[in-house]
């Protein structure tokens, strides 16, 4: 008699660039667990570069709802979600279905897969500012999400008190570390092999001058929009005018928000190059070469740390205080003294340097994948 043992049936929906890199090393996982039947949905909210995060981890999805479309609103796009998820759902019949962060593809999915009775993973739950309008619509986005979910990943202790606050229960939440730190280290040791090649890297290798102290900068924020933008530029402009051993890249989001203001004022600056938004490979090869990291982004403040990187935060809060608390981030706001001011310090003073860049990563040590792995076959 031959016993047959069922296999767990997962679903791992993502859409957008920064949680196709840190749902990739769950994907990779999960194909391997004999345990798991594993199927991946890409609803696509971003098209090219989520194509390019694809490649690079060598994911191809079983399922590919290509959402985004020309002037797509918030309202067009959850509902387009939720009505395209509907027949995945019903065709895989998944246990469980794994969303990410703070994304509308992931509040989406989470009430698609709410409706269909599968139990709902959230990873990178937990973080807050408690403030629903700042970042519009993220804060509610992963707020609605934790609402929906039935498990909880939490990057940090923090993340876990703060669904502790908004009375989830403990024995549903796992405290793993960050998956973008499983990421980062497949993606550097890839990305330094000498057999692999890319355009963007060997782009950037004729364009910088790599005996120079590298500045990458990089922005895109709504709430940065406007005065917030010009300010930071005025301080690179500072910081580049008055330190001619650096040299400051910043790949230039496409929005023209951004796009515009920063050319108008940056261009021609011998020691600022502005280049084209790069593909993950290119742009963790970057973050290594660089000395110091200027920027936004919410995945940056986790990643940076690993690799021993100082980040001056342009926002005035951020969902990932650990890292400002561990005192591997600093937060600077959009004002051009702090900016400027704060650079020059860790430009010119080692012991101020060190004291960022020898911290210890609050995010993780590539090992929360594995985590959460375990932790559902243990249900």
């Amino acid at each position: 008699m031959v016993l047959i043992t069922m296999k767990i049936r997962n679903l791992i929906v993502f859409g957008t660039r920064p949680e196709a890199i840190k749902m990739a090393p769950l994907v990779k996982a999960c194909l391997k667990e004999r345990a798991f039947e594993t199927k991946v949905c890409v609803t696509a909210q971003h098209r090219e570069m989520l194509d390019q995060v694809l490649d690079f981890f060598e994911i191809t999805p079983e399922y590919d709802l290509d959402v985004m479309k020309p002037n797509q609103n918030l309202y067009s796009l959850t509902a387009t979600i939720i009505e395209n998820m509907k027949p995945v759902l019903e065709e895989v019949k998944p246990d469980y279905v794994y969303v990410h962060g703070d994304t509308t593809t992931s509040m989406a999915v989470g009430i698609a897969a709410f409706y269909s009775g599968a139990k709902v993973c959230h990873v990178e739950a937990g973080l807050r500012t408690f403030d629903r309008q700042y970042p519009f619509p993220e804060e509610f986005n992963r707020q609605l999400t934790g609402k929906i979910a039935d498990y909880h990943f939490a990057p940090t202790e923090l993340s876990k008190n703060n669904l502790l606050r908004e009375n989830t229960k403990e024995q549903n939440i796992l405290v793993t570390g960050n998956t973008v730190i499983d990421a980062l280290f497949y993606g550097i040791e890839k990305v330094n092999n000498t057999n692999f090649k890319d355009q963007e890297i060997e782009m950037l290798k004729t364009t910088l001058d790599l005996d120079k102290k590298i500045i990458l900068v990089t922005g895109h924020r709504r709430e940065n929009h406007g005065q917030g933008l010009l300010n930071i530029c005025s301080a690179l402009k500072q910081i580049a005018s008055e330190n001619r051993d650096v040299e400051i890249i910043y790949p230039v989001h496409l929005n023209p928000n951004v796009k515009k203001p920063v050319h108008e004022l940056l261009s021609g600056i011998t020691n600022i190059k502005l280049v084209a938004p790069l593909a993950y490979p290119a742009f963790i090869w970057l973050m290594e070469k660089s000395n110091i990291i200027i920027t936004d982004s919410g995945g940056i403040q986790e990643e940076a740390p690993s690799l021993g990187k100082p980040v001056l935060v342009t926002r005035d809060t951020t969902e990932r205080p650990e890292a400002v608390k561990e005192g591997t981030v600093l937060l600077v706001g959009t004002n051009t003294e702090k900016i400027y001011s704060e650079t020059n310090k860790l430009l010119n003073n080692t012991a101020y340097y060190n004291s960022m860049s020898l911290r210890h990563n609050p995010y993780g040590d590539g090992k929360a994948t594995q985590r959460i792995i375990e932790y559902i076959k243990a249900l």
